[in-house]
């Protein structure tokens, strides 16, 4: 009897332990699942914002840029400075200073922005030191006061959304940046300032000839945007080529 006893226990005992690995087995594979639908959420969203800002600016694709907003009068004349940084790189997340708020030209981080977003929101802004690199390659940024009014920024996202961005395509070298009290001070009475890194087009790499070009608006200009990007095409920058 006291050997049945023994043998009982034991399988008793065995059991317990089936039991326990198969509980075990169970948790891990929940845990691996959440894990999969977390990772799978975080995709989902990463590829959600590029989708909607596409979706939300669709719509403007086949509208003419200049009948949006204020006439170009809104906008003062254009200021010009001597360039520098060309090529310079910096590490990321290096803090950067630029003599100019907003800047035009600088020393700049290694990598520029893709050429898919034509307008960003405070949330979802590059730094500063991306989009300098974009400068660079001949981008108009439209530089825009983080705190304007809420349709100025429509307007803007308006003018951003007849711009194309499924392919690469020059002349649609533009992006709508918000430009907030932590990055330095905007114009004052000014809600855009439209900027762009110049070079001789003969000779791009002459940094001699490099200039910041800055027009500052009071309102967003569709036409004024139009007028500074025929007057200053991409061609007229350091590294045009760049994507």
């Amino acid at each position: 009897m006291a050997k049945q006893a023994k043998t009982d226990r034991q399988a008793v005992i065995e059991q317990l332990r089936t039991q326990q690995k198969s509980a075990e087995r169970r948790r891990g594979l929940a845990i691996v699942g959440v894990c999969v639908v977390v990772a799978l959420l975080i995709i989902g969203l990463a590829a959600f914002r590029p989708i909607k800002n596409w979706w939300d600016l669709r719509q403007f694709r086949n509208v003419d840029i200049d009948k949006i907003g204020a006439p170009a009068s809104v906008c003062g004349k254009e200021t010009t400075k001597k360039a520098t940084g060309n090529q310079q790189h910096v590490p990321d997340g290096q803090a950067i200073f630029y003599p100019d708020s907003p800047p035009a030209f600088g020393e700049h981080y290694g990598t520029p922005d893709p050429m898919t977003r034509k307008l960003y929101t405070e949330g979802d802004r590059p730094e500063l030191g991306v989009l300098v690199h974009n400068l660079e390659h001949g981008y108009t940024l439209a530089w825009y006061r983080a705190d304007a009014p809420e349709d100025e920024i429509a307007t803007l996202r308006q003018a951003a959304g007849t711009f194309g961005s499924e392919t690469y395509d020059p002349t649609q070298k533009f992006i709508a940046a918000p430009y907030s009290s932590t990055d330095g001070t905007f114009p004052e009475g000014k809600d855009v300032v439209l900027a762009r890194w110049t070079a001789d087009p003969a000779n791009p790499s002459d940094q001699t000839k490099q200039q910041g070009v800055r027009q500052s608006c009071s309102k967003v200009s569709g036409q004024a945007i139009a007028d500074f990007m025929a007057q200053y095409p991409v061609a007229s920058s350091p590294e045009p080529n760049g994507a």
